[in-house]
């Protein structure tokens, strides 16, 4: 799939707990992004455009989910 970080940083654009938490995006959107202001789609569903560091918040329990999921289905252990 190509490489996905953890974004640092949030700007609210809808209500809950996906504010609290810093969320992983694909590399390549969230560098589009910064540059031009865009919204990004983080792995667990999340839509907002990246402003601030996310430092302070915790991982998403969704995305850290997602992301080992997809990692596991990479390591080629036949099954």
């Amino acid at each position: 799939m190509g490489d996905v970080r953890e974004d640092e940083r949030t700007v609210p654009t809808d209500s809950g707990d996906h504010e609290r938490f810093s969320h992983f995006v694909p590399k390549d959107k969230l560098t589009e992004a910064m540059v031009m202001g865009t919204p990004v789609v983080a792995l667990c569903g999340k839509v907002w455009v990246p402003s601030r560091s996310g430092d302070k918040f915790p991982v998403c329990p969704e995305c850290k989910e997602i992301w080992e999921t997809m990692k596991g289905d990479d390591a080629g252990d036949g099954e």
